[in-house]
């Protein structure tokens, strides 16, 4: 394959993933996720290139930004998650979109897992619902 190849597929999916990175962002803040955070893991590991996490105030809230993000992506982009994780308990849902993994967490059990701090070499965006 030509190098102008490979380099216009980089740069597709990197649009890409910026688009859902977003729109999943857009929503979480939308449904008021609280401390929205995006860990940028690709020079780190190849599990996946980017973590977004979030928090909520109750199991129904949990469920309500868990359901957002997958209608909100569906609509507008077209995306579905891979997998979906923790619908049934409410305290730390993940939605896998294979390259973007999405963690909606209740704060107890974000603050018990302590994702930031396993990947604390990762890149930190916080969102900031402009």
């Amino acid at each position: 394959m030509p190098t102008t190849s490979v380099t216009t597929s980089i740069k597709k999916k990197n649009r890409a993933q910026d688009l859902l990175i977003q729109t999943i962002a857009k929503a979480l803040s939308g449904k008021k996720g609280e401390n929205i955070v995006m860990l940028d893991l690709r020079k780190i590991t190849t599990m996946a290139d980017h973590f977004i996490l979030c928090s909520g105030l109750s199991e129904n809230h949990i469920k309500t930004l868990a359901d957002e993000v997958i209608d909100v992506c569906r609509e507008e982009i077209g995306e579905r998650p891979w997998r979906k994780e923790g619908l049934d308990t409410k305290r730390w849902v993940v939605l896998d979109f294979v390259d973007v993994v999405v963690h909606i967490f209740r704060e107890e059990t974000r603050n018990y897992y302590g994702i930031e701090r396993m990947w604390s070499d990762a890149a930190v965006t916080r969102y900031e619902d402009s």
